[in-house]
């Protein structure tokens, strides 16, 4: 009985934070908030789904697949939003209007995709869309 109340909380749980995640994705404003909104809630959402699953089964078999997986996913889920969110700085995505500051803004170097603790050469930073910024977003209010 206390096993099956864990496994329904486990998997209820893992269902919320995807659902938050899946929310997280149509409401968030700009690619960067989009994607630290899906990588967290995605990848606590199926770890708990997982071990829900794990402790269902009650199999050491499925509890050593289960930790492999979520700590596969722990591992490569933020390195992929990170080298995402990198290319994707690097070629010019517009932050949200409401981003109080840039911290990579005339840090990254364009020729060699180095990110430079020093400021470097305007001629050198990767273009910007600022200008093309939409101006129409609920969120700006």
């Amino acid at each position: 009985m206390l096993r099956e109340i864990v496994v329904i909380v486990l998997i209820f749980g893992g269902a919320i934070f995807m659902a938050l995640a899946g929310l997280g994705m149509l409401r968030m404003p700009d690619l960067f908030l989009r994607m630290s909104s899906s990588a967290k809630a995605g990848t606590l959402g199926a770890g708990l789904i997982l071990m829900g699953a794990a402790v269902h089964f009650n199999d050491f078999g499925i509890y050593t697949r289960a930790f492999a997986i979520i700590v596969f996913l722990l591992l490569t889920a933020p390195v992929a939003a990170h080298m995402i969110g990198r290319a994707a700085h690097f070629d010019g995505v517009p932050l949200w209007k409401g981003t109080v500051q840039d911290d990579l803004k005339g840090h990254y170097r364009a020729s060699t995709h180095a990110l430079e603790s020093s400021t470097i050469p305007e001629n050198d930073c990767p273009a910007t869309d600022e200008d093309e910024i939409p101006d129409n977003s609920e969120f700006d209010r």
